[in-house]
C-alpha cells in the first residue's frame, strides 16, 4: 500500500491503473484491483480520533464504538474495488453533507466539552472534500468506461436498541429511482436473505425497514450520476456483542464469504440489464 495525496489518487484512477493506497492525512484507504462496473464502501468503518479533540469529547471511546460500523471493511475486503473511511463518524460524518458533518451532539447526548475552534473544523472538514474528491472521479472514470456503475454502500446497526424484530438485512431506497431499479433492488434483497450464518442466526432481508436510505454518500453520487445505483446495505450487528464490544471473527467471516459470493453475481446482473 502507498500513501498518496489526493491528487495522485485522482491521476491513478483516471489513468486507470492499479494500486493500493492510504490518503496522506490517513483519513481513508482505497484498493482498486480491477476495474469494473461496481464499488464497495464502508464509510463508516473508521474509527480513527485526532489527539487534539481527545480531551474535548464527552463521549468515551466505547460509546463512539457502539455507533460506528466496525469490520465492514473487512467484510469486503475480496471485492476488487473498495473504499473505506478510516477516521471516526465523531470527527467528521462521511455519510453526512459538509454543513452537518461535524456534531453538536450524537444520539441525545453532547459531544464537545468545548465548541471546536475554526481551525479544528476546518482540518475535519478538509478529510471531508477530499474524499468526495476522490469518490468523484472514481464514478466517473467508472461510468464513462462500462456506461453504468453499482455502488455497494455497506453499513452496520444496532439491532438490540429496537424494541421489536428487525431484518438481518436492511435496504434503504428512498432516495433512489425505485421505478427503473425496482428489480436489481429486489434481486439484492433476496441474494442478502440467502447468506448463511453461523449460531443459528436468521439472514432475513427487507427494505426500508429499520433505515430508508438518507445517507449523504449514497445523494451524492446519485446526483452527480446518472446511471449509478447505490445500494445502501445495512447488517444488523450480529457479528459483535455490541453492548460488550466484542467482535465474534466466525460470523465476520461468514459475512464476507457470503458477500464474495452474492455481491459479484448481483453486479454482474445488474451491467448486463443496465449497459445498455
Amino acid at each position: 500500500m502507498q500513501k498518496l495525496s489526493i491528487e495522485d489518487i485522482i491521476s491513478k484512477i483516471e489513468a486507470e491503473e492499479l494500486f493500493h493506497a492510504v490518503s496522506e492525512d490517513y483519513s481513508f484507504t482505497i484498493k482498486i484491483d480491477d476495474y469494473v462496473p461496481y464499488v464497495c464502501a464502508a464509510v463508516h468503518n473508521g474509527h480513527q480520533f485526532r489527539k487534539e479533540l481527545w480531551e474535548k469529547c464527552l463521549h468515551t471511546e466505547y460509546e463512539r464504538w457502539y455507533e460506528e460500523d466496525p469490520k465492514t471493511k473487512t467484510m469486503l475486503k475480496p471485492h476488487p474495488i473498495v473504499i473505506s473511511g478510516m477516521d471516526s463518524r465523531f470527527e467528521y460524518d462521511l455519510n453526512r453533507d459538509p454543513d452537518n458533518a461535524i456534531y453538536e451532539d450524537a444520539w441525545g447526548k453532547q459531544l464537545w466539552e468545548n465548541p471546536l475552534t475554526a481551525d479544528e473544523k476546518s482540518t475535519s472538514l478538509n478529510k471531508h472534500q477530499n474524499f468526495y474528491k476522490v469518490v468523484y472521479a472514481l464514478i466517473k472514470t467508472l461510468e464513462l468506461k462500462f456506461g453504468c456503475c453499482v455502488v455497494y454502500d455497506l453499513h452496520s446497526y444496532n439491532w438490540k436498541r429496537w424494541d421489536r424484530e428487525v431484518p438481518t438485512w436492511n435496504l434503504g431506497t428512498s432516495n433512489i429511482d425505485n421505478k427503473r431499479y425496482e428489480n436489481a433492488v429486489e434481486a439484492w434483497r433476496k441474494q442478502l436473505s440467502q447468506i448463511k450464518l453461523p449460531n443459528a442466526i436468521p439472514t432475513t432481508a427487507k427494505v426500508n425497514d429499520t433505515f430508508q436510505g438518507n445517507g449523504y454518500f449514497l445523494k451524492f453520487i446519485t446526483s452527480n450520476f446518472n446511471n449509478t445505483l447505490v445500494l445502501a446495505t445495512e447488517v444488523a450487528k450480529i457479528y459483535c456483542d455490541e453492548l460488550g464490544q466484542v467482535i465474534y471473527p466466525e460470523v465476520v467471516s461468514a459475512i464476507r464469504k457470503g458477500l464474495k459470493k452474492q455481491l459479484p453475481e448481483h453486479a454482474s446482473n445488474f451491467y448486463n440489464i443496465y449497459s445498455n
